[in-house]
């Protein structure tokens, strides 16, 4: 269940990358759920061409995904195939992290595959004969054909970088059929789990729409990947769309993953990017919490078990035995000076039980206690704010030990005076953050008495709720200094600048910097309760 700010949040997104009439369309789809194109062309009322537009420009930046659906006909009626929208409201919070996608690939691998995943963000999705249009027409400049050529393998040779490294990967299946849910096969996939319930409607979509696994990262080679054949030959179009459809065999491998011209649509995967910026917030997390070393250790843990790893929010890390990751931690600047003793001793504190030293000596870090350990601090650093010192430490007390305390037993523990105590309690409970039960109040009692504890599923969403809130209140704020910068430079043009037009500026843009920087922090404490 998505959030009532978190939903503000993404239309706000929309509207500002595609405009009103498509956020208007995307609302809908968020706030009603899944939706045939004839109930979101009800509920918005819009033109059915207007509706489909803006549909289309969904699906392209994979915000929407849409299925067929059998439904039952009316009286005498055989069934009926329906298409079905649903909005993916996590992919369009993900416009927000674009930034952040781009740096970790310019760091990996550099500015020039940095502009292949640029043009996916941008676009949403492209086939590798468009992604290598668009790198002539940012470097034709005087260039030679023999340059060209060169060039378009270079582009190619970037191109399979990024989907070895899992970057990208092949477009999901424009509108998959759902058969009934009868007919449906049994089996669940780690892509389709959600929860231990029986599957939605919208989870099966997502896992029908799915490519194969062995097929979700394959780049072949063909005529378009070399860059050098010409555009205009029929011949040299990729042939790959038969491939993929048969060895799916779905009625729908015509379309799978691709364009009218039948090439193979690629996109951004956001899995492969919340994965490395989850190992990149528990790293940090270590360091801060323990010390470097264990940081340098944990990491090395991550680049090591990276091939291995297949899901987003696994639990564990890969067991690796020590040798692996002392080799790898040896490959950094600053472990090369470790040793085998001291990666050792990290692990430890890290949570790995000591195993016997000898052929089987593997280790795995409790990823989960790790996050958990993380989203504490943050919400513990929310109460200290907001409530102070005391209360804080009565927050810490309930949240280490989730039961049920007296609050006798809460102002003996923490140090503080019962009635102080008590009124911290109240505003507490007032606030949603904590369970209370009374027991008692008879006639062989003089007092009732109260019994508190942490409402930490509830507390988590809100907290959660409250950063959508307090993003969506940060563009917006970057909006209107946007606008206020458009009007200082309306004005300016064709005058002489003077030193106070200047510093007004200056003061706009260090705004800005200061806005977009608090609003990159607050996204990695959304990533911490919602992504990871």
């Amino acid at each position: 269940m998505t959030s009532p700010h978190g939903i503000e949040l993404a239309v706000h997104l929309i509207s500002t990358y595609f405009g009103d009439i498509v956020s208007k369309v995307c609302e809908c789809l968020l706030r009603k759920g899944t939706l045939s194109l004839a109930q979101v062309r009800k509920y918005t009322e819009m033109k059915d061409v207007t509706v489909k537009n803006a549909l289309l420009v969904l699906i392209q930046h994979n915000c929407v995904q849409a299925f067929n659906l059998q439904v039952s006909g009316g009286f005498g009626e055989a069934p009926k195939i329906v298409t079905q929208y649903m909005a993916l409201h996590d992919n369009i919070i993900h416009h927000m992290r674009f930034p952040k996608f781009l740096a970790i690939v310019l760091d990996e691998f550099g500015k020039e595959c940095m502009e292949i995943i640029e043009g996916l963000l941008q676009h949403g999705s492209l086939s590798l004969k468009l992604i290598t249009d668009r790198y002539k027409d940012k470097h034709k400049a005087n260039a030679t054909s023999e340059e060209n050529s060169t060039a378009a393998i270079v582009l190619h040779e970037n191109f399979n970088k990024l989907a070895h490294a899992r970057y990208i990967e092949r477009c999901p299946a424009h509108e998959p059929f759902l058969p009934p849910e009868e007919d449906a096969p049994k089996k669940r996939t780690a892509r389709s789990r959600m929860g231990d319930g029986p599957l939605t409607v919208e989870a099966r979509a997502l896992a029908a729409a799915a490519p194969m696994e062995s097929l979700r990262f394959l780049v072949e080679v063909d005529a378009c990947g070399n860059g050098a054949a010409d555009d205009d030959d029929d011949s040299n179009k990729c042939p790959t769309t038969g491939i993929v459809g048969e060895k799916r065999k779905q009625p729908e491998a015509e379309v799978w993953a691709t364009n009218q011209n039948k090439e193979i649509l690629w996109r951004v995967n956001f899995e492969e990017f919340m994965r490395r910026l989850r190992h990149k917030a528990c790293v940090s997390h270590v360091t801060t919490r323990l010390d470097s070393v264990a940081g340098i250790v944990l990491s090395a843990i991550f680049e090591a078990g990276r091939k291995e790893e297949t899901k987003v929010k696994m639990e564990k890390t890969v067991p690796l035995p020590l040798e692996t990751v002392f080799e790898e931690a040896m490959k950094s600047e600053e472990g090369r000076s470790l040793t085998l003793e001291r990666v050792r001793a990290s692990l430890v504190q890290l949570g790995c039980e000591l195993p016997t030293i000898g052929i089987d000596e593997t280790y795995s870090i409790d990823l989960k206690k790790i996050i958990d350990q993380a989203q504490a601090q943050e919400v513990e650093s929310i109460v200290l704010k907001k409530y102070g010192r005391e209360a804080y430490r009565i927050f810490r007390l309930l949240l280490e030990r989730e039961r049920l305390y007296d609050t006798d037993k809460i102002s003996n523990t923490t140090f503080v005076e019962k009635k102080d105590a008590l009124k911290i309690l109240f505003q507490l409970w007032k606030d949603d953050f904590l369970h209370m039960e009374r027991l008692g109040n008879d006639a062989a009692q003089k007092s009732e008495i109260l019994l508190w504890k942490l409402n930490k599923r509830s507390l988590w969403e809100q907290v959660l709720d409250d950063m959508y809130h307090a993003a969506l209140n940060l563009k917006l704020r970057l909006v209107h200094e946007l606008e206020q910068a458009k009007d200082i430079l309306r004005v300016l043009k064709g005058k002489t600048v003077g030193d106070e037009v200047m510093q007004k500026r200056k003061r706009v843009g260090d705004k800005w910097k200061v806005l977009e920087s608090s609003l990159m922090i607050l996204d990695d404490a959304i990533l911490l309760f919602h992504d990871f």
